[in-house]
């Protein structure tokens, strides 16, 4: 990207290998399975979304007693239409990080569809694009209603160019389908539980049966090639793995939960948008910041314990080396997968996931 414009075109060079193959036998039933379902619960977003109800953006979209931005004092320093049109903008905002992360996973799956060596790969992964680009329409056409659509955060591009410019297809989709899917299907569980407006469920719960079938894929597809790798290619993914782990890690705070970047800018221009002095924002954040409550409330899904770490042991990516690099880094290696499974069976239809052995 150049000039500043964040909307410009950013072009990656990749070393992506695309592989023809010419069996055509399904070997592996439960790819079958995902990809028979995949063509079932295809669906609409024009046509299955209930577009005719009014969206108020001026009201809350998520529960704002889970939202840290409006336990700071500058909000209640706002007057009643300000707070509508913060309501509206950080709304879009946070949303408009589904639409990036979803494109990004458009990409990828694309990038699946020609690398990946088998033909029941092949055709799962063309399913997942056609899934991406759904999801990429719906939630554009949802945030033209709020507000508009705001850059991509540093931290979410970082990632998703790492796994767009990986060399081996076994990295991309670990790096799409196990960690950048593990962190959307989270979110995707909590807004469903979280929001106020119909329609934003709605498309919540389309998005969410997809994005398990993706995570599940990830899981059968990979954890199959894993087993079969070479010892030391099976370290090179997990290294790499640990790399995607680690920037998002880093992104949220990390373990010792200090942030370890500068500013979003799009956050900053949501901020100037809504008439909010950043400096305000900033002096609020660090006044309020020992007091802020980090754990999600009960019920609610946490993408790295309870979804993209288990996903990552049970393919084998995480391996005693990497562990190595999981404890210098502060990142805890969680193993257990019943929150995971229990919302792929919920949302795919009882696929039965093997383990990796």
């Amino acid at each position: 990207m150049s000039g500043g414009d964040w909307t410009q075109t950013d072009v990656l060079r990749t070393p992506m290998e695309v592989c023809w193959q010419f069996d055509y036998e399904i070997g592996i039933d439960k790819l079958r399975n995902l990809y028979d379902k995949a063509k079932r619960d295809q669906w609409d977003a024009a046509r299955d979304i209930d577009w005719s109800r009014e969206i108020d953006p001026s009201r809350p979209l998520m529960d704002e007693a889970q939202m840290v931005v409006t336990r700071l004092a500058f909000f209640g320093r706002l007057s009643k239409s300000q707070k509508e049109l913060f309501r509206a903008h950080m709304s879009a905002h946070v949303l408009s990080q589904f639409l990036h992360g979803e494109q990004g996973a458009l990409m990828t799956s694309a990038a699946l569809t020609h690398a990946v060596p088998d033909y029941e790969g092949k055709l799962y992964a063309a399913t997942q694009t056609m899934d991406e680009a759904r999801h990429v329409e719906v939630y554009e056409r949802y945030i033209r209603k709020l507000a508009i659509v705001y850059p991509i955060t540093p931290s979410l591009k970082n990632v998703i160019d790492v796994t767009l410019k990986a060399d081996h297809w076994v990295k991309i989709a670990i790096g799409m389908n196990m960690v950048v899917e593990g962190l959307a299907l989270a979110a995707f569980h909590n807004m469903r539980r979280a929001t106020t407006c119909d329609t934003l469920r709605e498309i919540t719960e389309s998005v969410l049966r997809d994005e398990s079938r993706h995570v599940a894929f990830g899981n059968v597809y990979v954890g199959k090639t894993m087993a079969e790798m070479h010892a030391d290619d099976r370290e090179d993914v997990a290294e790499f793995a640990f790399d995607a782990v680690k920037l998002l890690s880093d992104a949220q705070g990390g373990p010792d939960g200090r942030a370890r970047r500068g500013p979003d800018p799009g956050f900053v221009q949501m901020l100037h948008n809504t008439g909010v002095d950043v400096g305000d924002f900033v002096r609020d954040l660090k006044q309020a910041a020992p007091g802020l409550r980090t754990e999600l409330p009960p019920g609610q899904v946490h993408s790295f314990r309870d979804l993209m770490m288990p996903a990552l042991v049970r393919v084998g990516a995480v391996t005693e080396r990497s562990r190595e690099l999981y404890a210098e880094a502060g990142i805890p290696v969680w193993e257990d997968a019943r929150r995971l499974e229990e919302l792929e069976n919920a949302n795919t239809g009882e696929i039965e996931i093997p383990r990796a052995s």
